[in-house]
């Protein structure tokens, strides 16, 4: 056991520097705008204290380096052996969240332990990833042959979106649907159940969607927010403004008028409009690129322990780079008015302790993946000069 969970003398040697320097400048950039996000909010709310958000900001980002230090050290098998008890206690934390969790804007999404307060989407999401790369280790003939092998994950995918919508947290319940289909499709799913089955769940979520007033009233301002900009539409409208004044190269760090008082949630889900604000179009194309390299690299790192035949490896690393780009895409997206509004951070730079935390967990078990494909090309070299040799 204490194999299982010692960190490799030798991980320096094969970790994926690229990948790691990649989240390190995105986490920079996250520490930044904090910064110059949160202090207007701050000394607006909290009396006295407007560094207050800085300041969990950069103890969350410490908990988490330590977190994904940790996780560097755990073996792809740990994740594989405990994957469904995993998903047993996403499924426990998600019903007792709506009984005792804590209610935010309406929302029931965090259970407070002492100080520390957590917001369960955001396990669940890391969590039900380890659960459905091992069913498809377990079960890809089923998946490739029989339409039940791949029903089966998407019951338990619904049991699990159900109740987030029940919080209602539907921007995490859509992540984890999509997130679950292209890694049953990439495992060779049929392309008529996909495409039949992707349908299913794209009406399932509209339905979703439109099922509540405040739901459509999203939507409908998506589709025009100038038509209520002060009411309904006014995030999305103070968001475009902020794109608009942004312009080509922006109007420099913490030089932002938007992120005083005009646009809510600024230093959390609408970070990126500052961001395009004080850095323009260009530096919206260098966060755009680097989330891009991160689905490059971790594809490439899923492909190559995919050759070795280290299934789980591949479909974990799949899963949690589609998870991790679509996130960002979805966050940019609704920052820029290209889709409807929903309540998902972006990665490594919005505030949010849970979410930095578990997404560079997620990241340390990248590098793993990456590191034990490597080691057994190194392995596997070793041998052949050996039998070259001999």
């Amino acid at each position: 056991m204490s194999q299982t969970l010692t960190l490799p003398s030798n991980i320096t040697q094969l970790i994926d520097t690229k990948l790691l320097m990649t989240v390190f400048v995105l986490l920079a950039i996250g520490g930044m705008m904090v910064v110059s996000t949160s202090i207007p909010y701050a000394e607006k709310h909290i009396e006295a204290n407007a560094f207050f958000f800085i300041k969990r900001h950069f103890a969350y980002l410490a908990i988490a380096l330590v977190a994904a230090y940790v996780t560097l050290g755990l073996r792809i098998e740990l994740w594989q052996k405990y994957g469904p008890y995993l998903l047993i206690v996403s499924i426990i934390l998600l019903v007792a969240v709506l009984f005792i969790g804590r209610t935010v804007n309406g929302s029931k999404r965090w259970i407070a332990i002492g100080p520390i307060t957590v917001q369960v989407s955001e396990l669940v999401k890391l969590f039900v990833i380890t659960y459905i790369a091992g069913y498809l280790v377990r079960r890809t003939d089923e998946l490739q042959t029989q339409i039940q092998g791949f029903i089966k994950p998407l019951l338990v995918v619904s049991l699990i979106t159900v109740l987030l919508v029940a919080e209602p947290d539907f921007g995490a319940a859509a992540v984890i649907a999509i997130t679950t289909l292209s890694m049953m499709f990439i495992a060779g799913a049929k392309l008529w159940q996909f495409i039949l089955l992707s349908g299913g769940v794209g009406a399932a979520l509209f339905g979703v969607a439109i099922s509540q007033p405040y739901r459509y009233e999203r939507l409908m301002v998506f589709l025009d927010p100038w038509k209520d900009p002060f009411g309904s539409g006014y995030q999305l409208t103070q968001s475009l403004i902020a794109f608009g004044r942004g312009n080509w190269f922006g109007e420099g760090l913490g030089n932002s008028i938007q992120k005083l008082s005009y646009l809510p949630e600024a230093h959390t889900d609408f970070v990126f409009a500052v961001f395009a604000e004080e850095f323009g179009f260009i530096g919206v194309l260098a966060v755009v690129a680097l989330f891009l390299f991160l689905f490059w690299r971790g594809m490439k790192i899923a492909r190559e322990a995919l050759k070795l035949q280290q299934a789980y490896s591949a479909y974990l690393a799949y899963g949690i780079t589609i998870w991790l780009t679509l996130q960002a895409l979805v966050n940019i997206g609704v920052s820029s008015g290209a889709l409807p509004t929903k309540g998902l951070t972006l990665p490594f730079i919005s505030y949010g302790g849970n979410s930095l935390v578990v997404c560079s967990v997620a990241i340390s078990i990248l590098l793993r993946v990456h590191y034990e494909t490597q080691s057994e090309l190194a392995k596997s070299s070793r041998s052949k000069r050996r039998r070259k040799n001999g």
